[in-house]
């Protein structure tokens, strides 16, 4: 769908509360649609001049006072959603917002005086994100700036919130065009000359279509890796806590966090089942999962341990990384080194595994605590994992493993600067750079078909026009859009 064909004219008016369910100071009732005048009168009893914050009461039917607040009007196309938008800001409670909400609707079908017709027909409930899928059906906003929307509300980190302002302010969008505004030019020079074939133009080293093509294909690459950035800022990195009882996973989740979130005794087996919490890294979002401790099955005390570690193998296979924490003080017992070559031979394939040699502060030589790591850790070497040894207690080496979860994560120093992405506009420059590599490769080649790679071109411009909206299935803005809060 092009998007650009598409507007709200013939919608119907929508309204909603704007602002979170609960107490607050403030409230919102949010209108949007054509001709909010009629229904400004009805509330508010006066016609309210354009963005001027107008004080007063909201009226009920019978002329008294729902609350008294301050009642913004904004024409359009001069709004959030290009449409009229009224605005009504009273005190936040949920029930005085139900009853401006409740009046809004009953007002709607009210004749209005000054014309002789309803004050608003048709108005209704606005379904989730429906006042930004407006906008950028209007123009107001394209679709990399309306998820930004909800991946600001959404922020679990202050980088990640910063990086989603950045692209609702447009940073995102604009490298997106301009990379779209370099394809358009290059296709038009390749298109060109597929028309005019007599002219015998000697298109790729006339036009230097081969220079064009690798600088773009460098654009993208350079864009691709910000978007990676900003994926990961906003989705985050699970990593799990996995290793036999009694290991120190849950003071190694407590150390991280900065807070005794999980119970930590002497007692093998005092987690029982999953406790997560959310940290963050330098601005990166890490999800970390304590599990309970792993052991053969018929090792466990009771079936209720069972189910515990049932649920950590789950968590263990949904893992972006997994802390193998071993406990330096029994590394050197032939059955404690056995299970945890088990444990490790059960880990899933593929998944970054760091051995986490806890307890270090037992052992007062220097480097004594690494001298420990067992050697059946080298025969996992080519297996990519990675070793560090620590003190959940003291803190000792917390930041060398904080380094490596950044770096496990994919994290790049100089990031800050980044701009919010998802794994969907990832995936879409991904798509977009797999087209450019055809369409280099037919560029290189001897007689190369111009036709096949005008396609490889035009391909790699839709994928770029899908990440902005300008190329949208109806079925993609509809799963976007119903992700957003009623209101927004």
């Amino acid at each position: 769908m092009n998007k650009t064909m598409v507007n709200t004219q013939g919608q119907p008016p929508i309204v909603a509360v704007a602002t979170a369910s609960g107490r607050g100071a403030v409230g919102i009732v949010r209108v949007s649609g054509r001709g909010l005048g009629g229904l400004a009168r009805a509330l508010c009893g006066r016609d309210l001049v354009p963005r001027m914050a107008t004080y007063g009461p909201f009226r009920d039917a019978r002329g008294g006072a729902i609350d008294h607040g301050l009642a913004l009007y904004f024409p359009a196309p001069h709004s959030y959603t290009g449409e009229d938008v009224l605005e009504l800001q009273g005190h936040g409670g949920p029930v005085v917002m139900q009853l401006l909400l409740a009046r809004c609707l009953e007002a709607a079908a009210e004749v209005d005086p000054a014309t002789g017709r309803a004050c608003l027909p048709g108005l209704r409930p606005a379904e989730p994100g429906e006042f930004t899928q407006r906008a950028f059906l209007n123009d107001k906003i394209d679709l990399a700036q309306a998820e930004a929307i909800a991946d600001l509300i959404d922020a679990s980190t202050e980088a990640a919130a910063r990086s989603a302002s950045r692209s609702l302010g447009g940073a995102f969008s604009r490298e997106v065009n301009a990379l779209r505004d370099r394809m358009v030019n290059l296709r038009m020079l390749v298109e060109a000359t597929l028309d005019f074939p007599e002219e015998e133009i000697d298109f790729l080293e006339k036009a230097d279509a081969r220079g064009k093509l690798d600088g773009l294909a460098a654009a993208l690459d350079a864009v691709l890796a910000q978007a990676r950035q900003g994926a990961l800022l906003r989705e985050g990195m699970q990593v799990v806590l996995a290793g036999q009882p009694n290991a120190g996973k849950s003071s190694l989740l407590n150390a991280l966090a900065g807070a005794e979130l999980a119970i930590v005794t002497p007692i093998a087996g005092t987690t029982r089942d999953k406790v997560s919490e959310t940290i963050q890294i330098r601005g990166v979002p890490l999800h970390v999962i304590d599990t309970a401790g792993l052991r053969a099955e018929h090792e466990a005390a009771d079936e209720v341990e069972r189910i515990g570690m049932a649920r950590s193998w789950e968590a263990i296979g949904q893992a972006d990384a997994v802390l193998f924490l071993h406990d330096l003080t029994r590394v050197d017992e032939p059955a404690y080194a056995a299970a945890d070559g088990e444990i490790r031979g059960r880990l899933p394939r593929g998944v970054p595994v760091v051995h986490v040699f806890n307890k270090a502060d037992t052992f007062e030589a220097p480097g004594e605590a690494a001298a420990r790591m067992p050697a059946w850790l080298a025969a996992h070497a080519a297996q990519g994992d990675q070793a560090l040894a620590l003190s959940a207690r003291t803190g000792e080496g917390l930041d060398a493993l904080r380094d490596t979860l950044l770096s496990l994560a994919g994290w790049q120093a100089g990031g800050e600067d980044v701009f919010i992405a998802r794994q969907r506009h990832v995936q879409a420059l991904r798509v977009a750079r797999a087209h450019l590599a055809e369409a280099q490769a037919h560029a290189t080649m001897q007689d190369g078909a111009l036709d096949l790679l005008a396609e490889e071109l035009r391909l790699a411009h839709n994928a770029l026009g899908a990440i902005t909206g300008a190329f949208s299935a109806d079925d993609l803005l509809g799963e976007i859009f119903t992700r957003f809060c009623i209101g927004k």
